[in-house]
């Protein structure tokens, strides 16, 4: 068992191990000791009458699901038949009920087994286990969360969110694009990149000029945080001051709210060495896109990747193992690692 002590004096403390970075054996036990236990943004509720099989952070966990919403309401099952372990729905379709492919289990869409054909002198049949299991699931901007085994609840991990965002916008910011990238490297060091400004003057040039780094600060939650960028720019803030929210919430969930909508980045991890960052954007006022801390984001994403995948080649150098922080510009990612070796630890 990979043990992993981070002290919580960011003044004395030490960064995460290399190991945590290049070990097959660490990613993996990472499946069930973060991933599982904590809520991932798996795709978009579907309407009424609709159902949507997904598999849970792909190349990754690889749980397939599927969200159903019997009566209007929303349920998240697993997706694998009850009798031989096949995957029930394999497309999106509009239905009634579930209906296993390869022997005719029937199931409703509340996951309750119906009937199965030729099972007639089965003694104690069916049983509670014969049932689809139900996987915890909620919705916030009509993107479904599912947790396998939460630790915490849902709301818990963004009341902070929701309680500094109340209001934002005149108009609900609305969905209008999705995109992938592909990142050569470790999905935490992905995830620490973005918890951090000191990189900002030396990374991104265009962002650096639009936000006052002097005034950047990040204040800290119980399993999230927020970076805040203030600007002089009136026209491209919030309230005259503020450029933009950077909202993390553990482990790979990224809310970034600007005068003109939210973007969401996903960060999913698929190998030691390779993660996919799935990019939503929520628009509120379409007008103010390409203004202040919120323009020219794929220049930014390009300038981040570039970064991380130069960190990823580093950390496997035999003269590096552990770094120090910064207490005025890495409280973020001090949090991020404290709570990696909360996870971790259990």
């Amino acid at each position: 068992m990979f043990k992993i002590d981070v002290n919580p004096d960011i003044r004395l403390a030490e960064t995460l191990s290399a190991d945590f970075y290049t070990s097959d054996e660490v990613f993996s036990e990472s499946k069930d000791k973060i991933f599982a236990r904590t809520w991932q943004a798996a795709c978009p509720a579907p309407s009424a009458g609709r159902i949507r099989p997904f598999q849970l952070l792909p190349g990754f966990l690889d749980e397939p699901i599927v969200l159903t919403r019997p009566a209007n309401s929303l349920r998240c099952l697993s997706n694998v038949c009850t009798h031989r372990g096949k995957i029930i729905v394999e497309d999106e379709c509009d239905t009634s009920g579930l209906r296993c492919r390869y022997h005719g289990r029937r199931f409703d869409l509340s996951g309750r087994f119906q009937s199965m054909p030729e099972f007639e002198g089965t003694l104690n049949f069916p049983s509670p286990g014969d049932d689809l299991a139900l996987i915890p699931v909620e919705v916030w901007q009509d993107l479904a969360f599912v947790s396998l085994t939460p630790v915490v609840p849902f709301d818990e991990i963004l009341k902070d969110v929701r309680r500094m965002t109340a209001g934002l916008y005149r108009e609900q910011p609305q969905f209008v694009s999705a995109a992938d990238y592909t990142v050569k490297a470790h999905w935490a060091l992905y995830c620490e990149n973005y918890l951090e400004g000191f990189h900002i003057p030396y990374v991104h040039p265009q962002l650096n000029r639009a936000i006052d780094y002097g005034s950047y600060r990040t204040e800290l939650f119980r399993y999230a945080s927020v970076q805040i960028a203030l600007s002089d720019e009136p026209a491209a803030t919030f309230d005259g001051e503020i450029a933009a929210f950077y909202f993390f919430v553990f482990p790979n969930l990224m809310l970034n709210y600007y005068p003109w909508g939210v973007s969401v980045n996903i960060v999913k991890p698929v190998k030691p060495d390779l993660t996919t960052v799935s990019y939503l954007t929520l628009v509120a006022d379409e007008s103010k896109r390409e203004t202040g801390a919120g323009a020219g984001l794929e220049t930014v994403e390009f300038e981040d990747q570039a970064v991380v995948e130069s960190v990823q080649k580093g950390i496997r150098s035999r003269f590096y193992d552990r770094g120090r922080y910064s207490p005025a510009r890495e409280q973020g990612t001090h949090h991020f690692h404290r709570l990696i070796a909360e996870f971790m630890n259990r």
